[in-house]
């Protein structure tokens, strides 16, 4: 068994990396492997501007990812895959890459979630219901004071000029920093994109596990539309609940194709997924496995590429599904509560380079 990792201070994940069969992922056979080409794409074509000799992936997962120059010959393949192919992009995974699960000190089982582009609702000035402010990132974010959620909230950083927009919905604009990107609809009809551009630095407190905590949601029924809900509903202790999380996000208007993820490439609906780079290199391609462990018989299985990352996503053996925009998608992003294996695909040359020198040691 390949098994490669590095053991952090005070009991932090440990990745492992072991080979499996494709025949070893569960609905492999039942996927359409080509849609997820477009993404693989995206992220080849990131990768074609890199230096050939730079390291891809992280440096602290104790596992030695190769150089760009070893995945470009898998980006060519991939290039030379016709589109809409299912066969040609079954054949070509399995003929160019190596699945290894992903296990965290062994456990292989982990928590896969949801998240979609949210639209809200603004305005390029403060009038009406327009009172919630959307900021952009201050100039000297990494020198000034981390200044906490309540301190920009009660005015911290007004009168800097840094307000994008002003929203009507104070939840939306808080679900908008905790997924990352959106849209705002101005009164106009002109739609703008924003996406993330830094944090204050302050750790991020799950209001969710709060709610639980409190008895308010139980476990079972808590997703991403129960606890809106239940903030719409109690808008002085959702105000309150959310000061508690001190995390703070910033964004900028991203122009053409979106939203980018932490890979700087547009994240591609229901192939995309969010990471924890410490472990999983962004633009790797991951085999998803996991069932819904409160909604009975809805699970995903399917091929994604690690394009994006997120404050709450830790660990080897977590991830978190883009979804895209929409009703529709924010309605599966915010049930999704998944149970679930993760399987990195390794080109096999660099796989097979790995098993040796684990064998040599």
């Amino acid at each position: 068994m390949l098994a490669v990792g590095l053991v952090r201070d005070a009991g932090p994940p440990r990745l492992s990396l072991s080979p499996v069969g494709f025949d070893r992922l569960a609905g492999w056979g039942q996927d359409d492997q080509a849609a997820a080409l477009p993404a693989l794409l995206k992220s080849c074509a990131h990768l074609a501007r890199q230096p050939e000799e730079a390291a891809f992936g992280p440096v602290d997962s104790g596992v030695d990812y190769g150089r760009v120059k070893d995945w470009l010959p898998v980006c060519r393949d991939a290039a030379a895959v016709p589109a809409n192919d299912a066969t040609a992009a079954r054949r070509f995974f399995e003929s160019d890459f190596v699945p290894l699960a992903v296990a965290d000190y062994g456990d292989r089982d982990g928590l896969f979630t949801g998240y979609f582009e949210i639209e809200l609702n603004g305005s390029r000035r403060r009038h009406g219901t327009y009172q919630t402010p959307i900021y952009r990132r201050p100039p000297d974010l990494g020198k000034a004071p981390r200044l906490s959620r309540a301190a920009i909230e009660d005015g911290a950083l007004a009168g800097h000029g840094l307000v994008l927009f002003w929203v009507d919905d104070p939840v939306d604009a808080f679900f908008l920093q905790v997924q990352g990107s959106g849209r705002v609809r101005l009164e106009g009809g002109e739609v703008i994109r924003v996406g993330y551009d830094g944090q204050n630095g302050l750790p991020y407190v799950p209001v969710g596990r709060l709610l639980i905590e409190r008895g308010v949601i139980p476990r079972e029924k808590l997703t991403m539309a129960s606890i809106e809900a239940w903030m719409h509903a109690h808008p002085a202790a959702g105000a309150a609940l959310r000061r508690e999380d001190p995390s703070y996000v910033f964004f900028r208007v991203v122009k053409g194709d979106g939203p980018l993820g932490a890979e700087q490439v547009a994240l591609t609906p229901e192939r995309s997924l969010a990471v924890d780079r410490a472990y999983i290199p962004l633009g790797a391609t991951v085999w998803l496995a996991a069932d819904e462990r409160y909604i009975p018989d809805l699970s995903v299985r399917r091929l994604v590429v690690a394009q994006d990352t997120g404050g709450a996503i830790k660990g080897p053996v977590r991830g978190d599904l883009f979804w895209g925009a929409g009703g529709a998608a924010a309605a599966r992003a915010g049930e999704m509560n998944a149970h679930g294996r993760d399987y990195l695909l390794l080109p096999r040359a660099l796989a097979d380079r790995l098993a040796t020198e684990e064998a040599r040691r």
